[in-house]
């Protein structure tokens, strides 16, 4: 994790073709979590963040939660950021559903009452 100026939200920096950048798009949404996101290919500007984050390399995905930037992180880790840097504002990413999801599936299976 690297300290980077602020971002108020969750940006994803991403491009085309990436297997890892799918998978975490497909992640935070299933989580319901709002996102800015930027292809690298379309946005110089995204991708001169990129490499500014990560040495000069288009390593994605990049994501920039508050002052912190990953670079490949897991949906968890995004949760985490989200966490630890919008300790008051968490139910604005992670609604409702941040404690139904912390349920495993089996509980979520068994009849209630």
């Amino acid at each position: 994790m690297h300290t980077t100026d602020h971002v108020d939200g969750v940006e994803v920096l991403w491009r085309p073709g990436c297997l890892f950048c799918a998978r975490l798009r497909r992640g935070l949404r299933r989580r319901d979590i709002p996102t800015t996101e930027s292809n690298i290919w379309d946005d110089e500007s995204a991708a001169a963040r990129v490499r500014n984050v990560t040495g000069g390399d288009e390593t994605v995905p990049t994501v920039f939660v508050g002052s912190v930037a990953m670079v490949n992180p897991s949906v968890r880790q995004v949760v985490a950021a989200i966490e630890s840097e919008f300790p008051d504002r968490t139910h604005e990413f992670l609604g409702e559903r941040q404690d139904a999801t912390r349920q495993s599936w089996w509980s979520r299976l068994r009849p209630r009452g």
